[in-house]
Parts: structure tokens; sequence; C-alpha cells
């Protein structure tokens, strides 16, 4: 049976002994049926892979003993930043699994003109904390051992101004795109960039015009997907997709 993988949130390193985090415990006992002596295992998103063996199972925790650390890296060679318009519910979740899946490297959630969800306080934060644990899932599920960030949520004027900084122009070799059904180019027709990726996707009802003016400005190209308008969820991992097929993992 395949070893399984747990995210562990803190420092680990060989011959520690560690409590599993509630939720994983749960898992490995109750789902998965695993007993002292059994192999898991771990990762912390520092880039190692840890081998860890049960060492005991009680009412209070699921201790395991870390035996060995190896580097392992299944990252991309393309580093994409996904700028995505917050969508409703299991919406962005599916958004932000699939998006770590296909090897995005960190997310942006931003509240757009025609977003429906609006976060703020509380809530905003109970928000940011499900999505890295869903990030953080997808990891395990994946084989990732860096866990991508889930940025703070910012409305896209906000966004577009602190990458921008100085100037609107990317730099550095890097690529900015933003997805519109009213596009001219296609991904095809842009050069390999030089760095990293910069992915605008809006939210259910897309980007205004007044943010497809304020992305231009800063330096986003629109580029479309092709004859087919796209819900957000599918808009960005077909992007993300079709970016690791012509530059990326493929």
């Amino acid at each position: 049976m395949r070893i399984p993988r747990f995210y562990f949130p803190d420092p680990l390193a060989p011959g520690a002994r560690v409590a599993l985090p509630q939720d994983a415990a749960h898992h490995a006992v109750r789902v998965l049926r695993l007993g002292e002596n059994d192999l898991v295992r771990l990762f912390n998103g520092d880039g190692c892979e840890y081998r860890a063996r049960i060492v005991r199972i009680d009412k209070q925790a699921v201790v395991v003993l870390i035996e060995s650390a190896a580097p392992l890296s299944c990252e991309s060679p393309l580093n994409v930043l996904l700028v995505q318009g917050i969508s409703s519910g299991e919406r962005m979740d599916y958004t932000l699994q699939k998006s770590v899946e296909l090897g995005v490297g960190a997310i942006q959630p931003i509240q757009a003109e025609r977003s429906v969800v609006k976060l703020s306080g509380e809530r905003m934060q109970k928000r940011m904390q499900h999505w890295q644990s869903v990030v953080a899932s997808a990891c395990e599920q994946s084989g990732r051992n860096v866990v991508p960030e889930v940025r703070p949520v910012s409305g896209l004027m906000e966004c577009l101004a602190q990458a921008s900084g100085a100037g609107h122009q990317a730099s550095g070799g890097e690529l900015r795109i933003h997805l519109s059904p009213d596009a001219e180019l296609s991904l095809r027709d842009l050069e390999k960039p030089l760095g990293p990726v910069v992915l605008a996707a809006g939210p259910e009802g897309g980007f205004s015009d007044h943010e497809h003016a304020a992305l231009k400005q800063c330096g986003y190209i629109a580029v479309k997907l092709g004859p087919r308008i796209l819900r957000t969820e599918t808009a960005a991992l077909a992007a993300l997709a079709a970016l690791q097929i012509l530059w990326g993992d493929y």
C-alpha cells in the first residue's frame, strides 16, 4: 500500500517524536486504519519529505518517530502567481485545490467590482484559514513538498498598485496576463517568459471594463482561451494547464 502523506505545520527533524495534527491523526487511525509501527510520510513546506513510523496511538494523540528526511521536489519550473477573483463556496475551493495540483506558486485572492462574495473582518480571516487548509490538503494528495501561499485578500486596484511599484510595466522578465473572452491573442501568440508569470482571472461576472483598462495600464496582456466563455473556476485551471504545457512541466 502507498505510504500515506500528511501535512505537519511545524519544524521536523530525524529523531524527533511528534504528535500528528488532529485531522491527520483521525484520518490515519479512523479512515486508513493505521496502527503502531506503520509508516507515514510528513511534509511541512520546507522542500523535504520526512519518513516516520507510528510509535504510539492512544485517546490523546498519534505519535510518530521521524526516521529520515530527503529533499524531494516536484515543483514546476514555471513560477505562476494566480490572481483569482473570489468565487462563492465550493467553486473557490475547487480552484485552489486544482491550481495546486497544476503547480501554481502562490494565490492572490481578490475582490473585484463584480465579485458576488464580499469578505471582511472575522469572516475574511476564517476563509483565509480555510483556503490555506485546502491548499495544504492538495499538497498532501499531489505530492508537493512546498506549500503555496494564499496571500491576504485584496481589492484588484490595491493589488495592481502594490505590484506596479514605481512603474506600471512588468520587469525582470515577468509576464502578466489576464483572461478575457474578448481578447484577440491566445497564449500561443505570446513569447516564452524569461521570469515568473502573473495570471489574473476574474470572478463569476468577469472583470469590468474599468478593471480591464487598469490591468492593461499595469502591463497585463489580455488573452482568450478559445471561442467559448468559461466559468471562473474553469478558466483559471484551463489557463494553468495550458501554461504548463507551453512553458512548464510538459
